[in-house]
C-alpha cells in the first residue's frame, strides 16, 4: 500500500470521530484504531490479508480529563472481539441465547455479533452466571466494548 495514502488514512482516522477504519487492497489489510479521548496521531497496523493485527493507540496520550470515574463491575467481562452489530438472539422472534441470572458454561452462546454481513457467535470462556447484560439488542459495538459480565 502506498506510504501517501496510508498517511492520508492515518491523518482521517485522528481528524474525524471515527474509531476503527479497516481497509483492504489486495493482499493487504490495515486497521487503525484511535483510542476514544486520545489526542494525537492514531496507532496503524498493516498486515497480510491472511491475519489482521489491531494496535491500539498509545496509552501515554491525554485522555480527556473531568469525567466521573465508573465502579469496575465485579466478575469476567466478555468483550467484543471486533466492531458490528449486536444481537441477543439466532433470530428477530427467537429467545435470547442468555438472560439476566442464567448460568454458563464454557462453550456457551451468548450472542451473535455481524460484522460485514457475517454473523460471528460469542462464545463463554468460562463457567458462571450472567450478572449483566451492558448492550441493547441491534446496537452497534466497539472492539474491546464489554458486552456481558459473568461471576
Amino acid at each position: 500500500m502506498d506510504l501517501r495514502k496510508l498517511k492520508t488514512l492515518i491523518d482521517l482516522v485522528a481528524e474525524s470521530g471515527i474509531a476503527e477504519l479497516e481497509v483492504t487492497e489486495g493482499e493487504d489489510k490495515v486497521r487503525i484504531v484511535k483510542q476514544p479521548g486520545a489526542q494525537g496521531p492514531a496507532t496503524t497496523a498493516f498486515a497480510p490479508a491472511s491475519g489482521a493485527l489491531a494496535v491500539p493507540a498509545p496509552s501515554g496520550a491525554a485522555a480527556g480529563g473531568g469525567g466521573a470515574v465508573l465502579d469496575e463491575p465485579k466478575g469476567l467481562e466478555v468483550k467484543s472481539p471486533m466492531v458490528g452489530t449486536f444481537y441477543r438472539s439466532p433470530g428477530p422472534e427467537a429467545k435470547p441465547f442468555v438472560e439476566l441470572g442464567q448460568a454458563v458454561k464454557p462453550g456457551d452462546t451468548l450472542c451473535i455479533i455481524e460484522a460485514m454481513k457475517l454473523l460471528n457467535e460469542i462464545e463463554a470462556e468460562v463457567a458462571g452466571t450472567i450478572k449483566e447484560i451492558l448492550v441493547e439488542n441491534g446496537q452497534a459495538v466497539e472492539y474491546g466494548q464489554v458486552l456481558f459480565v459473568i461471576v
